[in-house]
């Protein structure tokens, strides 16, 4: 089927597909971005043989009603193209897995109910023969980083400190702006918090941090997110690691964000009215970082009466989400 592609980029597509299906991947799997990468190529770059960088930015444009899924999707398949057309000694680029095109920022990935649950699945079932602690903490500091809506790093670098695991309060110091905030645990979240301190308590006494590796110091960010991305790839058997999107520990705050919203729309709040609350707990400098969250929940969400987009629309800023 991938004969009908007719690009100028055609024939290392479809050396690309056929190598997949080698490895025991679906043809299917690669069939529809293929053919919308194809049709661009024929559109644009007609006489083109290379994945360059503007035949990629440019297929990359997001469409109108495009959910942002399937542009992670396609995103995906374009860094998946040129990595192995590199591999073959092929000089193609490469896309980063932060990029930018035009005034769009990276697209943080927001996670599905079914995608979550399928991925705490896995990181409860992981193990480690070096360290005992590391999977319950593992466990732990990413729940709390969701349903907290805490930055990576205020997870991460947590201090013993700063749980009261009787109230369920938590006293974020080591944030962006250097702002001090409050942030209150579920019960249930307490009550794992409290089950794993038990454990980090026997095991590292003197640590002052409430996450330590068996130094007693804090996992670095890097070793955090690899470990991170690891289980995202094993919650998804059977798809072609260069086919997902590049989640980052950061996409759990952000899944945060777009569920309260979500609620209160559902509910019937004025989001308006609601929204210094979230800013307030998420610990957004400025209002309009909390504004922008409102672009990532679905269409239909959207276009709610719940949203004064008279209102809202003179506090879009231009940010960087993963950075706020």
């Amino acid at each position: 089927m991938s004969r009908c592609l007719k690009s100028g980029l055609a024939p290392a597509i479809r050396s690309m597909i056929d190598y997949k299906v080698s490895l025991g991947y679906e043809e299917s799997t690669y069939l529809p971005r293929s053919r919308s990468l194809d049709r661009y190529c024929m559109e644009h770059f007609p006489d083109e043989t290379s994945l360059t960088r503007e035949v990629v930015t440019g297929w990359l444009e997001r469409h109108p009603g495009e959910s942002i899924g399937y542009f992670h999707s396609r995103a995906g398949y374009a860094r998946g193209l040129g990595k192995y057309l590199a591999s073959m000694g092929i000089p193609s680029f490469i896309l980063p897995e932060k990029f930018t095109s035009g005034r769009s920022c990276f697209l943080p990935y927001i996670f599905t109910d079914s995608e979550l649950k399928e991925l705490f699945h896995v990181i409860d079932a992981q193990g480690s023969r070096e360290n005992s602690l590391q999977p319950f903490l593992l466990s732990t500091v990413f729940r709390l980083i969701y349903t907290c809506g805490l930055r990576p790093n205020e997870g991460r670098m947590l201090k013993r400190e700063s749980v009261n695991l009787k109230t369920g309060e938590i006293l974020i110091t080591e944030t962006k702006g250097h702002k001090e905030r409050i942030v209150v645990m579920s019960n249930d979240m307490t009550g794992l918090a409290a089950s794993y301190a038990r454990l980090r308590d026997a095991a590292y006494p003197d640590s002052p941090y409430f996450f330590p590796d068996r130094n007693g110091n804090p996992y670095s960010s890097p070793w955090m997110q690899n470990k991170f991305k690891a289980f995202f790839a094993a919650a998804n058997p059977g798809v072609d690691p260069d086919m997902l999107p590049p989640v980052r520990i950061y996409d759990l705050r952000h899944r945060f964000a777009s569920a309260a919203l979500s609620r209160w729309l559902d509910s019937g709040e004025n989001l308006f009215n609601r929204l210094p609350y979230l800013r307030a707990y998420m610990g957004h400098k400025e209002l309009s970082a909390t504004v922008y969250y409102i672009h990532l929940l679905p269409e239909n969400l959207v276009k709610s009466a719940g949203i004064d987009w008279d209102s809202l629309r003179r506090m879009i800023p231009e940010v960087e989400l993963w950075d706020e």
